[in-house]
C-alpha cells in the first residue's frame, strides 16, 4: 500500500456524533475502514549491539535487586522493568530462564520507501507465516490509499486508488485472490456499509454528493446533492417503512439544514419524506437506534428535538436554568439516551445527563466532565463504558480546578474515587487517604486497531481492567504507570511503572503486555492470572522497532501479528507469534471459578445479583466460545438506591400525563422518582418509589408552542411561511386547533395530529402580525402568540441633510427607502469618529454640532441580513447666510438626466458670484440636489424655502449684450 495522505478521513459516524461510548467506536472502526498509520520511529535508533549490551545489563540490574525465592519458571511477580532500559525494581531473585514463543518473520522485501501500512485478517491460511505479492494483480503502477471490507462478509475488499493518479475501485469477491477495476466519476471521500445488507454502500464526494451501489462499488447512482458530511443514515428495519431508505440532512443555504428521508433509487422531490417541515441548524441531524436528534433555531436561542421510534418530534427536557452551548449524543444503548452538554459558561467540560426511554426528559448524571478535540475535530468525553459488565462507567470529572477519576456501578446515580493501591510495585506500601488522594485514570481509547490506548476491558473478561494512570491529588501525565482491576475497580494493582500497551488474549483468560518505547526489543510479558505475574517470552530472535500489533478479531486463534523494522533503512518485518504451544490443554469446568460482582462489598447491582465464570489463576488451557455459562442472575428487591429522583430537574409535574393517554385508558404515573434504566429489581419495601397506574384523566391542553419552520418571527412579502404548532399534554385527536395569522384571516383545524407537517401562509402586506394559536378542548384550552415581521428586500437608503449648519444650532437628519414600505427597520446613525452609534427605530433626528468645521454622518438601515448605508458631510460654521437657487426650466429640460451636472452648473455658479462680488473663494459653498432622480414619493418630507437671486454675467463676448439666467 502506498503511504497516502498523512490524515486520511474515516469513514461516516453512522449515528454518533463526536463523542460515543468507547466500544462502539472501536468496533465500528473495524467494521467500516481497517487501516494503520505505522511512522518509522522518529526517536534515535541504537545498533543492536549497544541495545542488547544495553538489555543484558538492564537484566543484571534487575536480579541484584530482587531478595525473592528462584522459581522453576520465568516469572516476574508484578515486574515492571523492560528489556532496554527502566529502573529494575521489581521482585525475582536471580536473572530468570528465557522463554522461546513459537514464532516466525516474513520481510516485505523491496518495500523500504512506505511509511504507512494497511493490513487486515481475512482468512489467511498458515495465518500469516507467508505472504504473497499481488501488485502484478491489481496493476504495478497503481497507487492505493484505502482498504475497506464489507463487514458482513469478509471475502469482498474494496481498495481505493488515490485520485490524483487514477480514479478508480478495485473490487475482489474472493479474499484478494482476484480483482476487478472499476472507474470511478467521482472522489470518494467516504463510504458507509449497510448494517445488513453486504453489497449495499453509500458513497460521499468532495462536492458534497451522496452516491449509492447496490453491487458493491460496480455501478453507482447519484442519490442526493449538497448533503451535509457524516449525516446521513441507513434505515433500520423495523423502524423504518422500507429497508431501502436513506436518512439526509441537506444544506439548503447558509446555517440552514432541512431532513429528509428517500428511497435509494428514486430520491425525486416527489418521494422525499420530511419528518420535520422546518429548517434545522447545520450538523445537528443525528440517527441512531430508535431515536433521531435534530436542533431547531429560535430566534438567537435554538432547541433540541427529539423523535422516539419515528414518531413526532418533542422538545428535549432538561433541567432548569440549563443554557446548552454544545450538545453531544454519547449512548443508545439499552433504549435510554446519555448526553453530554456543555453549558456557555463551560469551555473544557460538560454535563452528562439521562434520559428515560423516549428521550425526552433528562436528568443530571455527572458535572464538570473533562473534554478534549479528538483527532478528526470531534468531541471526546471522558467517559468510559466498562466491558462485560452493565452499569459500570468512569469518568473524570474536575474538582476544583483538579481531574480526578470517579467510578459508577449504577449508571450515574452514584460516583465515587477510586481506591488507590494498598502498596507499590515494590511492595511499599502507599499512604493515599481520600478525598485527598486517590487513583486516577486516562480514559482515552484507541481508534487505532494495532495499540490498545490507554485503558482497555473486553466482555469476555468481566472484571478486569487495565489502564494508565496516577496515584496522587489529580490525573497528570507524568509518572504514570499501569493499574489493573480484576473486581470491577473495587481494588486495583500496580503492574507496570512505565508506559506498555496491553492485549488481551485467549478470549480474555490470558494478557499480552508489550512496551512503549523508541528502542528495539525483543521480548513480551504474558500474565495468566489476571496480571499478578508476569512471565517474560522472546518473540523474536533479532531486536525489533515495534510499530504495531495485531489480533485477528474473534480472539478464536492464539496468533498475533507483531510488525515494525529491524532497523530504519529495512524492510517491514511482519512477526508471526503462535503462543498455543504455552497452553496445556482445552479448558474444563474444574478450570473455572465463581466470581460475584460487588460494589464495596453491596453485591445488589442494578437490581441484580450477578456471578461470573472466570478462569482459574495460572490454569493456562484455552477458553472456546460459549463451552459454559459465563453469567447467572438472581433480582434483588428494590430499594431506595435503585431509584432516582425526579423533582430537581423541575420538569416533574405529578399531574402530567403522556399527550397520547386516551381516556378511559390506564398508565402508569410517576411518583417523583424513576428507576434507572436497565435495573432489574422487583418490587419490595419501595413501593412508595414506583409509578402507579391510574386512568387516564380528561385534561385540558397545555404547554402548546407555536413558531416558524424558519426558526425566526421574520418572513417574506408574498412567501410562504409555515407555522408549526406543539402541544405537550393533552390528547391530540381530541384537541382542536385555531390559528389566527393577525391579516383577518384564521383556520382551524378538528385535531393537532392532522398539522404535524405545519400550516402554509401568504402575508401580502409589509408589517407586524400578531400570530396566535389556540387549542381547546371540553375541558379547557391553550394559547400561544408569535409576532411576525413581514418584510421585503430593502434596496437603497438616501440621507438628506442641509450641507451647512450653524454651531450648536438643530440640525434635522431625514432618510429616504427604497422601497418605501419594507417593514420595521432599525437605523444605525454614526458622527464622525465615534465607535458607537445612536440606535433609533426611525428614520429622521435632530442633531446639534459644538465645533466649526466639517462633519461626517452616516446612516445605516438594518433589515433582516440586509444593511444599506448612506453618508454626508455637513459644514459647520459661526454664521452663514444661504441663498437657495432655482434653475429655470429649459435648464432642466436639456439636462443629461445625471446628478453630475449639478455639480457643474454649481461650479460656474460660483465662479460667477465670486467674480461679481470680488470675495475670497472659501467665503462660498455651493450645494446641489439629486432631485430631479427621484420619484414625488421620495422626496424629503421638510419644505425648502426659496429666496431668488439675479445673477448678471456675460453670456456671449460677440453681442456684448448681458444675460440673466435665474437658478435655483
Amino acid at each position: 500500500a502506498d503511504s497516502g495522505p498523512s490524515n486520511p478521513p474515516p469513514p461516516p459516524t453512522h449515528g454518533q456524533d463526536s463523542a460515543s461510548s468507547s466500544s462502539s467506536r472501536l468496533h465500528q472502526f473495524l467494521g467500516t475502514l481497517v487501516r494503520a498509520l505505522l511512522p518509522l520511529p522518529s526517536a534515535r535508533y541504537l545498533e543492536q549491539s549497544d541495545a542488547t549490551e544495553n538489555e543484558d545489563k538492564v537484566a543484571a540490574g534487575a536480579s541484584q535487586s530482587r531478595g525473592r525465592g528462584a522459581r522453576s519458571a520465568e516469572t516476574w511477580s508484578e515486574y515492571r522493568g523492560e528489556d532496554t532500559g527502566g529502573d529494575a525494581g521489581a521482585a525475582a531473585s536471580e536473572e530468570p530462564e528465557e522463554f522461546q514463543l513459537t514464532h516466525s518473520t516474513f520481510a516485505l522485501t523491496g518495500d523500504t520507501a512506505h511509511n504507512q501500512a494497511m493490513v487486515h485478517w481475512s482468512g489467511s491460511t498458515d495465518y500469516g507465516t507467508t505472504y504473497e505479492k499481488l501488485n502484478e494483480r491489481v496493476g504495478l503502477k497503481t497507487v492505493l490509499s484505502y482498504l475497506y471490507v464489507s463487514p458482513n462478509n469478509k471475502r469482498k475488499i474494496m481498495l481505493l486508488t488515490d485520485p490524483e493518479v487514477e480514479n478508480s475501485l478495485l473490487i475482489s469477491l474472493d479474499e484478494g485472490a482476484s480483482y476487478q477495476k472499476h472507474s470511478l466519476a467521482f472522489d470518494i471521500l467516504s463510504l458507509l456499509f449497510h448494517p445488513e445488507q453486504e453489497d449495499w454502500i453509500l458513497a460521499y464526494s468532495h462536492d458534497q454528493k451522496l452516491y449509492v451501489s447496490l453491487e458493491f462499488g460496480r455501478r453507482w447512482q447519484l442519490v442526493h446533492d449538497n448533503v451535509v458530511p457524516n449525516r446521513f443514515y441507513w434505515s433500520k428495519l423495523g423502524l423504518d417503512k422500507e429497508q431501502g431508505m436513506i436518512h439526509l440532512e441537506i444544506s439548503v443555504s447558509e446555517g440552514r439544514s432541512q431532513y429528509i428521508t428517500c428511497k435509494l433509487q428514486n430520491c425525486t422531490d416527489g418521494n422525499k419524506g420530511k419528518p420535520f417541515p422546518g429548517f434545522i441548524i447545520p450538523n445537528s441531524l443525528v440517527v441512531q437506534d430508535e431515536y433521531v436528534f435534530i436542533q431547531v433555531p429560535m430566534g438567537i436561542q435554538s432547541v433540541h428535538y427529539v423523535s422516539y421510534k419515528r414518531n413526532a418530534f418533542y422538545p428535549m427536557k432538561l433541567p432548569k436554568y440549563t443554557q446548552p452551548k454544545d450538545l453531544q449524543i454519547i449512548s443508545t444503548d439499552d433504549n435510554q439516551v446519555v448526553a453530554a452538554i456543555q453549558d456557555w459558561q463551560q469551555n473544557d467540560s460538560y454535563h452528562l445527563y439521562m434520559s428515560e426511554s423516549r428521550g425526552l426528559f433528562f436528568t443530571l448524571m455527572l458535572e464538570n466532565v473533562v473534554s478534549s478535540g479528538g483527532p478528526e475535530g470531534n468531541i471526546m468525553i471522558d467517559l468510559y463504558e466498562v466491558a462485560g459488565i452493565k452499569g459500570v462507567f468512569l469518568s473524570n470529572k474536575i474538582v476544583e480546578n483538579q481531574v480526578k477519576t470517579y467510578i459508577t456501578y449504577n449508571k450515574g446515580r452514584d460516583w465515587r474515587l477510586l481506591q488507590a493501591p494498598t502498596t507499590d510495585l515494590q511492595g511499599n506500601k502507599v499512604y493515599c487517604e481520600q478525598p485527598y488522594c486517590s487513583l486516577h485514570l486516562h480514559l482515552h481509547v484507541s481508534e487505532n486497531p494495532y495499540t490498545s490506548g490507554n485503558i482497555v476491558s473486553k466482555d469476555s473478561a468481566p472484571g478486569i481492567i487495565i489502564a494508565s494512570g496516577v496515584i496522587g491529588p489529580e490525573l497528570t501525565s507524568t509518572n504514570v504507570s499501569i493499574f489493573i482491576t480484576s473486581d470491577a475497580g473495587n481494588t486495583w494493582r500496580e503492574v507496570f511503572q512505565e508506559e506498555y500497551s496491553v492485549f488481551f488474549l485467549n478470549q480474555g483468560g490470558s494478557l499480552v503486555a508489550i512496551r512503549h518505547t523508541p528502542l528495539p526489543i525483543r521480548h513480551i510479558w504474558l500474565s495468566f492470572d489476571e496480571g499478578r505475574n508476569w512471565d517474560k517470552y522472546s518473540f523474536t530472535s533479532s531486536l525489533l522497532y515495534v510499530d504495531g500489533v495485531l489480533g485477528e478479531p474473534g480472539e478464536d486463534t492464539l496468533i498475533m501479528t507483531i510488525f515494525g523494522h529491524f532497523s530504519h533503512r529495512s524492510e517491514w518485518q511482519l512477526v508471526k507469534v503462535d503462543f498455543r504451544s504455552i497452553f496445556q490443554h482445552r479448558c474444563t469446568l474444574d478450570d473455572y471459578t465463581m466470581w460475584q460482582v460487588h460494589d464495596q462489598g453491596e453485591a445488589c447491582i442494578m437490581g441484580m445479583k450477578r456471578v461470573f465464570q472466570k478462569l482459574s489463576a495460572n490454569a493456562r488451557c484455552v477458553k472456546t466460545r460459549d463451552q459454559y455459562v459465563p453469567q447467572k442472575s438472581d433480582s434483588c428487591p428494590c430499594t431506595e438506591a435503585d431509584f432516582e429522583c425526579c423533582t430537581p430537574s423541575f420538569w416533574f409535574i405529578p399531574s402530567a400525563t403522556s399527550r397520547d393517554c386516551i381516556t378511559g385508558d390506564t398508565f402508569l404515573n410517576t411518583t417523583g422518582y424513576r428507576k434507572a434504566m436497565s435495573n432489574n429489581c422487583t418490587e419490595g419495601s419501595a413501593l412508595k418509589y414506583s409509578p402507579r397506574r391510574q386512568r387516564c384523566p380528561s385534561q385540558s391542553p397545555r404547554g402548546l408552542q407555536l413558531f416558524t419552520s424558519e426558526g425566526t418571527p421574520v418572513a417574506a412579502l408574498d412567501k410562504n411561511v409555515t407555522f408549526l404548532v406543539f402541544l405537550e399534554e393533552g390528547l391530540g385527536s381530541t384537541t382542536s386547533i385555531t390559528v389566527d395569522f393577525g391579516d383577518g384571516t384564521a383556520i382551524s383545524y378538528v385535531n393537532i395530529s392532522s398539522i404535524e407537517d405545519g400550516i402554509k401562509h401568504v402575508y401580502g402586506k409589509v408589517g407586524i402580525y400578531q400570530v396566535s394559536a389556540t387549542a381547546s378542548n371540553s375541558l379547557g384550552s391553550d394559547k400561544a402568540t408569535l409576532y411576525l415581521h413581514v418584510t421585503c428586500q430593502l434596496e437603497q437608503v438616501q440621507l438628506s441633510a442641509p450641507s451647512v449648519a450653524v454651531k450648536n444650532k438643530a440640525v434635522n437628519l431625514t432618510t429616504a427607502l427604497r422601497p418605501s414600505q419594507v417593514g420595521t427597520v432599525t437605523y444605525y446613525w454614526w458622527f464622525d469618529n465615534k465607535t458607537e452609534p445612536l440606535v433609533t427605530l426611525n428614520g429622521a433626528m435632530t442633531c446639534t454640532f459644538s465645533k466649526v468645521g466639517s462633519h461626517t454622518v452616516t446612516v445605516q438601515a438594518s433589515l433582516g441580513s440586509t444593511l444599506h448605508q448612506d453618508q454626508m458631510a455637513i459644514g459647520v460654521y459661526d454664521y452663514f447666510r444661504s441663498h437657495v437657487l432655482a434653475f429655470s426650466s429649459n435648464l432642466d429640460e436639456l439636462n443629461p438626466g445625471v446628478s453630475e451636472w449639478r455639480e457643474d452648473i454649481g461650479r460656474v455658479v460660483k465662479n460667477s458670484i465670486v467674480q461679481v462680488n470680488s470675495a475670497a473663494r472659501e467665503y462660498y459653498i455651493k450645494t446641489y440636489s439629486d432631485e430631479q432622480l427621484c420619484s414625488q414619493a421620495q422626496k424629503p418630507s421638510f419644505k425648502l424655502v426659496e429666496v431668488w437671486l439675479s445673477v448678471r454675467f456675460r453670456h456671449s463676448e460677440s453681442t456684448g449684450t448681458p444675460k440673466t439666467l435665474w437658478l435655483m
